[in-house]
């Protein structure tokens, strides 16, 4: 087991966990009622696996920068307890098993986004945008919301408005989420170089992209409600929850 250890910690459990709290509650909301176990026990795994390889991959491409900010310096590559050639088999492995899984078990198209996810999240997102643009986040949280379409299309091979308003709902959530943890580590962002917006903008510029974020993502939250003609008390219970 101490031998794996530092393999587990490439996937970034923690940071996995979140999305598969949002793929759940979509499973249930493609199904209009409870799905079926084994759809639901493959999406998740598979869900786990694959966000667990975009991680590992994302960890081998930020090694370097990972050796400068104390957050990440303890990681497995910095420290040098897995090599990177060790980590990129790992997340490759870690990659055709999760879409074997959404392959054997779920539908073509959940695979297909699947890959898609994993593909975004390490090209466009950690090669392409984070050290481009302050707006990083904002694009590259689109990884973070593909996994209510995979959910979706798990079930129905499709995707109908509310897989879409659930996406947008996630992808207004994740920058004011993810800032308010980027303002708190603002100097180990400073020191690698990276463009997080807290490092490049003023607090007050900050705060009011969050707020509009967060004004979007209530309303995303409601034209979901709608799209999935959910019930009057749900509706209330996400009135006062806002």
């Amino acid at each position: 087991m101490p031998m794996l250890a530092p393999y587990i910690q490439l996937m970034k459990l923690r940071v996995v966990e979140l999305l598969l709290i949002t793929t759940l509650p979509t499973l249930f909301l493609a199904s209009h009622g409870v799905p079926k176990l084994g759809i639901t026990v493959a999406t998740l795994l598979g869900g786990t696996l694959a966000a667990g390889a975009a991680n590992a991959f994302n960890m081998v491409i930020e090694r370097e920068s990972d050796k400068l900010m104390a957050r990440t310096a303890k990681r497995p590559l910095p420290t040098g307890a897995v090599t990177p050639k060790a980590a990129t088999i790992f997340a490759s492995g870690l990659t055709v098993l999760s879409l074997a899984i959404f392959y054997l078990w779920t539908t073509s198209l959940a695979t297909l986004l699947t890959f898609l996810a994993i593909f975004f999240y390490v090209v466009f997102y950690t090669i392409g945008l984070k050290r481009r643009t302050s707006q990083n986040i904002v694009w590259g949280g689109i990884a973070g919301c593909m996994p209510v379409l995979i959910g979706w299309a798990a079930v129905t091979n499709r995707l109908s408005l509310p897989a879409w308003f659930f996406f947008v709902l996630i992808f207004f959530w994740t920058p004011p989420h993810f800032w308010a943890l980027a303002i708190k580590y603002k100097d180990d962002y400073a020191a690698a170089r990276i463009p997080m917006l807290p490092v490049v903008a003023t607090l007050d510029s900050v705060q009011y992209q969050m707020w509009m974020h967060t004004i979007a993502m209530v309303i995303s939250s409601f034209a979901l409600l709608w799209s999935a003609n959910l019930a009057w008390w749900i509706w209330i219970l996400n009135a006062i929850l806002a």
